[in-house]
């Protein structure tokens, strides 16, 4: 299944790269499932990213790996792939794409292809994996939004 949310932010793309921080990545979790993070190492390709989520009865652990990074005048991407996920998830592929609308505007994009290891569970899980990626699009305002 595929997942795709954009949000315009009043930052560079630059200034934006520069805010891809443990914490905004904290920032990012909502309250469900409460999130531990174990690593961070960054966005750059050979970082891996481990947290655990706590789903109040039991714990999942996921960590991620950073497999590409690039950034030029018009955009910066990274992509993180899941290796260890929560056992309701088999794949995970997601593509952080920032581009840019001009000097001090751009555009964030998340843009995720995940798998169950049950093609009905793929769709059961769109709702609750399109909520947590739309409570992003506040806090990346509110974050990207200060001159």
């Amino acid at each position: 299944m595929r997942l795709k949310i954009c949000t315009e932010v009043a930052a560079s793309h630059l200034k934006v790269k520069e805010g891809f921080s443990e914490k905004l990545f904290l920032s990012l979790n909502p309250p469900f499932p409460p999130v531990r993070l174990e690593k961070f190492d960054g966005c750059e390709k050979g970082d891996e990213v481990q947290l655990e989520l706590n789903f109040l009865l039991f714990k999942q652990r996921w960590h991620s790996d950073i497999t590409f990074d690039f950034t030029n005048d018009k955009t910066f991407q990274f992509i993180d792939i899941g290796v260890k996920l929560p056992f309701f998830l088999k794949r995970w592929h997601h593509h952080h794409i920032v581009n840019r609308i001009d000097d001090a505007t751009s555009e964030i994009i998340d843009d995720i292809t995940y798998s169950s290891p049950l093609w009905l569970l793929d769709f059961l899980l769109y709702p609750a994996l399109y909520l947590q990626f739309l409570y992003r699009k506040p806090i990346y305002r509110k974050i990207f939004n200060k001159r």
